[in-house]
């Protein structure tokens, strides 16, 4: 009489503990490729942000290369450029000033 009521209890425990251990398995795998997936998503996200710097600072390169060729290439007639400008500044600073002592000697 107690021996099928035992057989049933270590069955049902036996089966308890086999899927117990398949559950056990079962997450351990999901856990283990879950973070497999974080890893391999971060390192693509990694791979992205260093191509976007890359391309960025090769950008900028060409970039700074292209004004300082644009800034050094009119170097030489700059000067010339540049000092007419400021004999043009002078000469209408000294306009403005003889107007300034023409109104002041006038109003006064």
């Amino acid at each position: 009489m107690s021996d099928p009521l035992v057989h049933a209890f270590f069955l049902g425990r036996a089966t308890a503990e086999v899927l117990y251990e398949q559950l056990e398995a079962s997450l351990t795998n999901a856990m283990s490729e879950l973070g497999k997936f974080d890893a391999e998503q971060r390192e693509h996200l990694r791979e992205f942000t260093e191509q976007i710097i890359e391309r960025a600072n090769r950008a900028e390169a060409v970039a700074t290369q292209g004004q300082a060729s644009t800034v050094t290439a009119p170097s030489d007639s700059q000067p010339t450029d540049l000092q007419a400008d400021i004999d043009q500044l002078r000469a209408e600073i000294a306009q403005l000033r003889s107007g300034l002592q023409n109104y002041r000697s006038h109003s006064a």
